[in-house]
């Protein structure tokens, strides 16, 4: 159970959550999501609740969290094309290219069930680039990747806040951001 988290976020700014085990970084980031509801307080984006303006906030979210929201039986660019296409129009052009900007355009047409985890992982990201979203609430981010797959999540992480936007993210490992400082926010 959480109580007394305090939490903000500004353009340009990673946040990272941090605690050991069971001390609700991932119920907390739900909360932030909109997927659970506060006990508590309240939730504010642009100084609205998000209660009162979900549609507007969630328009502006992209959520990935332990379980990476992929139809196994859908192809990598199907998983893409329907799962972004509710929210914006895109190309298969925009696919292919953050496919291959996430090293798995080799896998455009393979379902999602025979995928590595590391590369199911990396789909997943594939899908919050493509949202456009200003917001970034990433659980365990780097979960099931290699070194260089951690890599490349920071160095996207790091260019989505240099470009002005916001992410807040869960993770047991320190962060290392190119080019931006992670404000630590550690629950205990």
């Amino acid at each position: 159970m959480l109580k007394g988290v305090d939490l903000d976020a500004s353009p340009g700014e990673v946040v990272h959550v941090a605690g050991p085990n069971g001390t609700g970084k991932t119920t907390l980031l739900r909360v932030l999501a909109g997927l659970l509801p506060a006990e508590g307080g309240e939730v504010y984006w642009r100084g609205r609740s998000i209660r009162r303006d979900r549609d507007e906030y969630n328009a502006e979210l992209a959520y990935l969290g332990h379980e990476n929201a992929l139809k196994g039986d859908l192809t990598a660019f199907e998983n893409l094309h329907y799962g972004v296409g509710v929210r914006r129009d895109l190309s298969g052009t925009e696919i292919e290219s953050t496919l291959d900007h996430l090293g798995i355009l080799r896998c455009r047409d393979l379902p999602a069930r025979v995928l590595s985890a590391g590369q199911r992982r990396r789909l997943a990201m594939s899908r919050i680039l493509l949202l456009g979203a200003t917001l970034w609430i990433l659980d365990e981010p780097f979960t099931n990747l290699d070194v260089a797959g951690v890599g490349l999540f920071s160095t996207l992480i790091g260019d989505h806040a240099a470009a002005g936007g916001m992410a807040l993210l869960a993770a047991h490992q320190g962060l290392d951001i190119p080019g931006i400082q992670p404000r630590l926010a550690e629950l205990d």
